[in-house]
């Protein structure tokens, strides 16, 4: 793993934190996109050589709508930027750790992401993200 590349942070709405995080980390956000494959709203947010990635749902039974029912607003998960990410899935796999998809899906940011079951990671859900080539 090169670095963390970012942090996630589930909320209810981009509109009502966008401007609070652009204060608090007093930065404008730099770019939103929808990931229909994963039914989320996404906003980025860049300090320095660190990332923070906004997730809200698309939908009232999406993933991050359920982790917001069960958990709040808060820390959704860590990516770690890699070079190969099949290599480096299968590298985990290896050392046991489970992977929640069999193949790196496109997610946002222009990234291949497969993402680590927190069952197998201490409680945290862990990205894998690859630049994608082009």
């Amino acid at each position: 793993m090169l670095k963390l590349e970012h942090i996630g942070i589930a909320v209810k709405s981009l509109e009502a934190s966008l401007p609070l995080f652009e204060k608090l980390l007093d930065s404008p956000c730099y770019k939103t996109e929808t990931v229909d494959s994963e039914g989320v709203n996404t906003a980025f947010f860049r300090k320095g050589e660190s990332k923070i990635e906004l997730l809200e749902s698309t939908t009232a039974d999406g993933v991050i709508a359920r982790f917001i029912e069960k958990k709040q607003e808060g820390i959704h998960h860590l990516a770690f930027e890699v070079t190969d990410i099949e290599a480096e899935m299968k590298r985990l796999q290896g050392e046991g750790f489970i992977l929640l998809s069999e193949k790196p899906k496109k997610g946002a940011d222009n990234k291949l992401v497969c993402f680590l079951h927190p069952k197998s990671t201490n409680g945290v859900l862990v990205e894998l993200c690859q630049e994608m080539p082009g």
